[in-house]
């Protein structure tokens, strides 16, 4: 089993959103970074995923979900309504993937990103490294262990 980080908005998809969800699983989809869709590409039925919400007023992990079903291509891509729409993208060559995720549990406080970033353990961390704006990214067995004992 492999460990993995994804951001999101929550007025996009939260934890709560995914919570409202199970047991049913939620795509996650929209994915428009070739770098990100690769670390995607290596995720597994079973591996373990932080939910990460950025982009709003608290900013930290807020809950564990895991990956339910592994990568396929993205349907958005193909939907013109959809705000992931990419007219480039062919179904016999699909630029995009998606994976299906399951709510696990949410945290009783959010990690707020300022706490993991002062955290020695985490200093490798991807999220807290300069320059790295990926939306999905891995989390080695060690950080995976440091922030869920740090909640």
């Amino acid at each position: 089993m492999a460990y993995w980080l994804m951001k999101t908005e929550p007025d996009e998809c939260s934890i709560d959103d995914l919570a409202e969800q199970a047991p049913a699983a939620t795509i996650w989809e929209g994915v428009r970074n070739y770098q990100a869709r690769n670390i995607m590409r290596e995720m597994a039925v079973g591996d373990e995923v932080l939910i990460y919400h950025s982009s709003c007023k608290l900013i930290g992990v807020a809950g564990v979900a895991k990956i339910v079903k592994s990568v396929y291509p993205d349907p958005a891509q193909f939907d013109p309504q959809s705000p992931y729409y990419d007219a480039k993208s062919q179904k016999d060559k699909p630029r995009w993937d998606a994976v299906d995720v399951q709510f696990v549990k949410k945290f009783k406080q959010l990690l707020p990103l300022d706490t993991i970033k002062a955290m020695p353990t985490l200093q490798e961390l991807a999220l807290v490294k300069k320059g790295n704006r990926l939306s999905v990214m891995p989390v080695s067995d060690a950080e995976w262990r440091a922030i869920l004992e740090a909640v």
